[in-house]
């Protein structure tokens, strides 16, 4: 086929769902489709899903997308895959085996939300291993080493009849061609592959306990690391290509994290890949700043090789609770529930229905920082993953009266949505401190789709915030990565050139408004302090 006939799939699993959507070569988004995925929760730190479940979806996520796209299978190039950074956990012939306490073999992953591995993340961090230098310093729980010394240590039996432990966007690609190669993105970024020396280290691993999987040359968890969009094996097996509706011998890329799909989709748009913060803010937020030379910046994970943008290093933030930490706190408030009810019916979700409250109360999107002029809020509900690497913080909100209306629901949330604001700038100032200054925020994920959340992002972290020409940046990244793998663009860079661009600018207010955020940021700054030393106290006492 001519690539002005070539369509491309690119299918993105998040937390709760997997979406596929259908692409053309110039980017445009023809068509897509949602399947549900189950979440269960245990308590605050467990969290588990389904492979099988996850595959189903993507399979019905892809019928229903061709099926709204009306064109037939034999025009479609390429697909590409992206996952949230979780931990699927199979035995031999690729039988799924039980990651927690259900006994259920069907709860075959660790998400990456789950917090179960919080003391072994800490023994990690404590050996003080050189390869902790490329993760920011600081092992996060929510990475895969300390999850599976959980395993090992937790669920001895499972551990050892383990035949293969993938990240999740590895897995999809195994599961669609059978080849077990691993993505330099996912194990550079979460598995702490040396993508800059191509290998593992062995010492590391003996170090904190895992010195089987060296001793085994490390086949559980990958011996052939290749980077995003290369095809894998012989493309689409006959079993998937029946399952997803496809022609078998299709080209599949190899995979990338979820956030990183949304940097592929948006952070090229303009050419400049080294001055753009690619910003995922969804369920959780996660900052991406690419640099030609490697930047060790405290508390931001990486630098990553090659893990995004080839040829460049880079570094992610972000916080483990964004979407999902406004939420919650709306959740707190006694007018939460008459609200929802109202946003309901009018079709709306309750973020996006107090946003248009908030817009219709103010003269502009700046104003609407006034409505919380009292009220602040440092929202890490789920610990602080940048810039302090910090899975024992909590969140902080001062300034509640006794007001019950959906007017104070409404300043909450936009004191919310400051503060995720304000965590975006403190990790921007810790890069510029660094030497990694960027000139502007490419913005994706669901949350971030909001008018009112991007001006008051813009205003709160005090840079230009862009959004993304297509609706779906995370799916058009996926879908990139089949374009590789199709030979339609013979690299990441070019596709990003061709298929990607901007619509909107949100710039940052000056004046009155850029004083009211720069008092709110100093409140912001103090409050996080005086609850970590409040912390740190009591923990001294106890």
């Amino acid at each position: 086929m001519s690539p002005d006939q070539a369509y491309l799939i690119g299918v993105d699993v998040g937390t709760g769902s997997a979406r596929a959507g259908i692409f053309d070569q110039t980017g445009k988004m023809i068509a897509s489709d949602k399947h549900d995925i189950t979440l269960w929760r245990e308590g605050a730190d467990i969290a588990e899903q389904s492979s099988s479940q996850i595959w189903a979806s993507v399979c019905g996520a892809i019928r229903g997308a061709m099926e709204k796209a009306g064109i037939d299978a034999s025009l479609v190039a390429g697909i590409g895959f992206d996952a949230t950074c979780s931990l699927v956990v199979l035995g031999e012939d690729g039988r799924s085996l039980p990651v927690g306490s259900s006994g259920d073999p069907e709860r075959d992953i660790i998400v990456w939300m789950d917090h179960r591995a919080i003391e072994q993340a800490e023994r990690i961090n404590a050996t003080g291993h050189e390869v902790l230098k490329y993760v920011g310093g600081v092992i996060s729980p929510e990475m895969e080493t300390p999850k599976l010394l959980w395993l090992k240590e937790n669920r001895p039996e499972v551990y050892h009849a383990a035949w293969q432990f993938f990240d999740l966007a590895d897995f999809l690609g195994w599961r669609a061609t059978g080849d077990l190669a691993r993505s330099t993105c996912t194990v550079t970024c979460k598995w702490t592959y040396l993508a800059h020396e191509s290998r593992w280290d062995p010492g590391y691993f003996h170090m904190i306990g895992l010195g089987d999987l060296a001793e085994r040359e490390f086949a559980p968890i990958g011996q052939r690391i290749v980077p995003p969009g290369t095809p894998l094996g012989k493309g689409l097996s006959a079993v998937a290509a029946a399952e997803l509706g496809l022609p078998a011998g299709m080209p599949v890329g190899a995979g990338l994290i979820d956030a990183h799909a949304g940097g592929i989709g948006t952070v090229g748009a303009k050419g400049e890949p080294e001055k753009n913060l690619a910003y995922v803010f969804g369920t959780s937020s996660c900052t991406m700043t690419s640099t030609r030379d490697p930047l060790f910046i405290p508390g931001v994970w990486g630098p990553y090789y090659q893990a995004m943008v080839p040829g460049m290093w880079l570094n992610e933030g972000g916080q483990s609770a964004a979407g999902a930490a406004i939420d919650h706190l709306l959740s707190f408030h006694p007018a939460a529930g008459e609200a929802e009810k109202a946003a309901k019916a009018a079709g709306h979700s309750l973020p996006g229905w107090l946003s248009e409250r908030a817009c219709r109360s103010t003269p502009d999107a700046s104003q609407a920082v006034m409505l919380a002029r009292n009220l602040h809020v440092v929202p890490e509900f789920l610990g602080n993953r940048a810039p302090f690497a910090d899975p024992h913080a909590r969140a902080v909100i001062a300034g509640l009266g006794m007001e019950q209306g959906v007017e104070s629901l409404v300043a909450l949330y936009v004191a919310g949505i400051c503060g995720i604001g304000y965590g975006l700038r403190q990790i921007l100032e810790t890069q510029d401190a660094a030497g990694a200054r960027i000139e502007r925020i490419m913005i994706s994920g669901g949350a971030g789709q909001d008018p009112l959340v991007r001006q008051l992002l813009a205003d709160a972290a005090g840079r230009p915030v862009l959004g993304s020409r297509v609706e779906e940046p995370v799916l058009l990244g996926a879908a990139i990565l089949g374009a590789v793998a199709s030979g339609i663009y013979p690299n990441i860079v070019t596709a990003m050139e061709h298929m990607s661009g901007t619509s909107g600018s949100y710039l940052p207010a000056g004046g009155a408004i850029a004083a009211e955020h720069d008092t709110r940021y100093r409140a912001f700054l103090s409050l996080q302090h005086v609850a970590r030393e409040i912390r740190n106290g009591v923990s001294s006492r106890t």
